[in-house]
Formats: C-alpha cells, structure tokens, sequence
C-alpha cells in the first residue's frame, strides 16, 4: 500500500485492556491474535518486506498496569521522520525533571526533536504518532557525553525524554499512556512518507493545527535486514519509579539531510506547539526520515537514575 493512501473505515469490535474498553478494527490483527501475531500470516501483507527480524524476538508474557500482555510490541513496517534541533540547555532544564541531564553539544546547547510516526502494520493495528523530544544523558552515564551524541546523531542509539505524544487511536493511546507511562492523546493525526515527500499534521482540540511538517524526503540508502538496527531508550515515571522503555528498529530505508533548507515546520496552536516553543528551538540541524523500517517496543522495566 503506498503510504499516501489511508486506512480504509472498519467495523470495529470493543476490547477489555486492564479494565478499559476500547475499540479496534473487527478482523484485524489485535482482534484476531491479541499480540499472539501469526507471522507467517503477516508475512503474506504484500506490504511487509518479510519477518526474519521478528524471528529471532521471542515474545514473553508480563503483568502490566494494563493487565497481562505480550512483549515486545511488533511493528511490521513503519515510517517516520524526525527534525532534531539546537535549544539552549537553560530552556530544556525547565522541562526535564530533575534526575535526568541534556545531551549538550556544546556548553549551553542541547537537542530537541520534533517526530512523526506512521505503522502501517502492527499488533495493535494501523495508527499514526507525533512527539516533542529531548534528547538526553543515558541516566547512569558519567562524561560520555561526546560518544553519546555521535552515537544520537547517528541514530544509532538514542536516550530521551518526551514531553508530547500524541496518537491516532484509543488502544495506543490506552496502552502509551497507562501501561508505559507516557504524555499520550488522541487526535486527528496525518502521517505521509514516501521516497518523494513527508507531510504530517497533528491536529488540536479545536481541529486547528497544532504542528505540521511538509519536505522534500531525504534520497533513501536501502538495508538489508538486520544490517541497520537502532535502540531509543525512554525515560518515564510511572507511580513513584522510574522505568526506561527500549524500542529497537530494524531500519529498511533511509536518508539524511544535514541542516536542511527546504523543510517546512507550522507551530500552530495547541499541546505540542506549546511544548515546542517552551524548549526554544534555534535553528533545524538534522532532518532524518525513514521510508521503510520495522520495530519491537519492549515493555518498560524499573531503572534506577542519578540523585542531581
């Protein structure tokens, strides 16, 4: 299915998720397995490139704020982008919660990042995502500050702190917000990559825009599976405890633009905008897009960070 087109309206069926109900789409693949995912049947979706990576991923069952469940969260293809941007530290601070650091690249500058997400094929069934970041010091880290923010620009590997994340559908945001213990909503939300162009728009509670992108994409690399995998670590509080929350992608294809020209970022009005504009963003330094990749989302584990 080529990324421009949207999901089709579906009948959908209630389901129980730690004593919530929420709807998903009758038939599809959370109705059907339950996070149990049959991969030789999704290995059939013309629009899944194949399931090796997923393979060698076994699955495990944990009881969670939202009751017993499978982990980790398959995505079987999935696109998105991500604007990283310079802010100053003093402004990011005023956003962090005390035991967590910036990744600083130099004195007084950190990275924040404005992401966009589309999951064409997934347990949980076809949503869309948008988030306000900020990139930070892994929680048990002394000064490795420097290999760190290679290792992040690279995306690589990746530690944040998000303050927005909004999302398309009642069981994602059911799921982000009481099982992992993050800033999750649901909204209108438009996500479009293909190899031409990325546009997204995340609406407010009005129906206005909240935030909005609109670039050319970045000339795509193609890899082979298992070639590229990237790890985003999380932090969240959930009740009293920290936790961290590792998502590992299996990048398919990809490309780069370094301080871009052409990318079009509207800061409307609404939760996003405001957590945007409160971090102070100076100027856009890396425009990161991803055509075509895959994702196992873990459930989130206690972590102890650093008394600052």
């Amino acid at each position: 299915m080529p990324s421009s087109q949207q999901e089709p309206q579906r009948e959908t069926v209630e389901v129980d998720l730690g004593g919530r109900t929420v709807t998903v789409p009758k038939g599809g693949l959370y109705d059907r397995y339950r996070m149990e995912t049959d991969l030789d049947e999704v290995a059939r979706d013309p629009r899944v490139s194949g399931v090796d990576f997923f393979r060698e991923l076994p699955k495990t069952k944990v009881d969670s704020p939202i009751g017993p469940t499978l982990t980790p969260n398959f995505y079987y293809r999935l696109s998105t982008a991500r604007l990283t941007m310079l802010a100053p530290t003093r402004a990011i601070r005023s956003r962090l919660p005390r035991e967590l650091a910036p990744l600083e690249v130099a004195p007084g500058l950190g990275l924040v990042s404005a992401m966009f997400f589309r999951y064409d094929v997934c347990d949980i069934d076809f949503y869309t995502e948008a988030a306000v970041g900020i990139a930070v010091k892994p929680a048990r880290h002394g000064r490795l500050g420097f290999f760190d923010l290679v290792a992040a620009l690279k995306n690589d590997r990746l530690d944040s702190y998000v303050l927005s994340l909004p999302v398309s559908t009642e069981i994602a945001q059911v799921r982000g917000h009481d099982g992992y213990g993050f800033p999750k909503w649901v909204t209108g939300l438009d996500v479009d990559i293909d190899a031409q162009r990325t546009t997204a728009r995340v609406a407010n509670d009005s129906g206005g825009t909240d935030l909005a992108l609109s670039a050319p994409t970045p000339a795509q690399t193609i890899h082979p599976s298992g070639e590229r995998v990237s790890s985003l670590t999380s932090y969240t509080s959930i009740g009293d405890a920290w936790h961290s929350t590792l998502s590992q992608t299996n990048v398919l294809a990809s490309g780069t633009a370094l301080v871009p020209r052409d990318v079009g970022l509207e800061v409307g009005e609404g939760r996003m905008a405001d957590d945007l504009r409160s971090l102070r963003p100076i100027r856009t330094i890396q425009f990161d897009v991803v055509t075509e990749g895959q994702l196992a989302l873990h459930m989130p584990v206690p972590t102890s960070v650093r008394s600052r």
